[in-house]
């Protein structure tokens, strides 16, 4: 081979490439289609969502965290609210955890079935996504159904939940968590033996053990390559201790384990929810701390404290005391924690996000070493970044 045709070129993708996933943008050296090197270039979408939390109540910034990871809302309210929680020294009614779990699950649901979707999209099997966007749009009427919004809803608060579930809610939460599984077997018979899908993941975007536990790791990324940790086992929250369930694994840490493992998750996070379902008992969602939570509206009518304290939680918001918190939950990407710092004001002085996605990302180059240029769109799928976390 002369020297001009082993002359490495350096080829640009993205920002506004589609299989990038969001505004990503990769550099990446390529020796005729052999990857030598590849470098993720991010800030295009930097929304400075940390610093915006600082200028508000705690209460106030219950609608930020689902805009930093749009397809697993829930989840992000739940980090958050938990975060506070911890701060202020406090634990919601037991059927508001339970109804906190039972919709943390299902967006866990929802967020990888956009994964599975748009992955197969990204290796030509179209069909797939419609599919996939009908069942999660079932998991949609049913946030729509408790919070009145389908996917920014400001749901929970600082010591509970806004309000109670819709009567019908559990019996249409178990049709869906019946029905899930029949569909995942459905999707699995269409690819787990599909030569196409086979020949595209196995093997590519292999990242070892040792790797993902020195690049931070987390998630299907992190337990695809054989790493044993998720946080809902290792440091539950919420009432998780009390479910049981498995914690998939891979082997290999190619894309085709964290194909499967996010497949098996999809079916633990069912298995969560039906024994939450028949844990739920009526009581109060929100906890009864007037210094927290707001009075109900049938004690204003005859309660002057009650009119004050509704005035001074919705004009001031809370007052927690000084200190600093951090609190995890397991996103659909992996550790997702809040650090939190309070001076006794009822703005934090400091809020600090820790997102999977932006963890996930630094593995992307090791990944990509020696692999040919069309294994880029397929590891990136794989790692499932959602660039809002990445760039907040």
């Amino acid at each position: 081979m002369s020297e001009l045709a082993r002359e490495a070129i350096v080829l640009n993708m993205g920002p506004h490439h589609p299989s990038t996933h969001g505004v990503l943008r990769l550099m990446v050296e390529l020796e005729g289609e052999v990857i030598l090197r590849a470098e993720p270039v991010i800030g295009y979408l930097h929304t400075g969502f940390e610093k915006e939390m600082e200028t508000r109540t705690y209460h106030q910034n219950i609608v930020f965290p689902p805009r930093i990871e749009y397809l697993a809302t829930m989840i992000e309210e739940h980090a958050y609210v938990l975060a506070v929680e911890k701060l202020l020294g406090i634990r919601p009614p037991r059927r508001a955890e339970i109804i906190r779990i039972i919709l943390a699950e299902l967006s866990r649901i929802a967020s990888h079935l956009v994964w599975l979707g748009t992955s197969a999209i990204d290796v030509n099997v179209t069909s797939l996504l419609m599919y996939c966007f009908n069942d999660r749009e079932r998991i949609l009427d049913l946030f729509e159904a408790v919070s009145g919004q389908r996917m920014m809803h400001g749901y929970m608060r600082i010591g509970g939940l806004q309000w109670d579930i819709p009567e019908e809610f559990p019996a249409r939460v178990r049709e869906v968590v019946e029905e899930i599984p029949r569909r995942l077997e459905e999707y699995e018979r269409l690819l787990s033996d599909n030569l196409i899908w086979r020949q595209r993941t196995e093997g590519v975007a292999v990242l070892t053990r040792q790797d993902a536990l020195r690049y931070g790791c987390t998630g299907p990324i992190g337990r695809g390559s054989g790493l044993n940790y998720d946080v809902r086992k290792a440091f539950p929250y919420g009432g998780y201790e009390e479910y049981d369930f498995d914690v998939p694994l891979g082997r290999r840490g190619d894309a085709y384990d964290r194909y499967l493992v996010r497949m098996e998750e999809m079916r633990q996070s069912c298995r969560i929810i039906r024994q939450a379902l028949d844990r739920l008992e009526p009581g109060p969602v929100l906890i009864d701390d007037r210094k927290v939570a707001l009075p109900p509206r049938r004690e204003l009518v005859r309660s002057m404290e009650a009119v004050i304290h509704q005035f001074k939680l919705v004009s001031e918001g809370i007052h927690p005391p000084p200190g600093q918190v951090y609190a995890a939950v397991e996103s659909p990407r992996g550790e997702k924690g809040y650090f939190v710092v309070s001076d006794g004001s009822n703005r934090p002085v400091r809020v600090r996000v820790r997102a999977p996605s932006f963890h996930n990302l630094q593995a992307l180059p090791v990944m990509l070493f020696r692999n040919y240029v069309a294994d880029v769109v397929v590891a990136i799928a794989s790692i499932d970044i959602v660039l809002g976390d990445v760039d907040r």
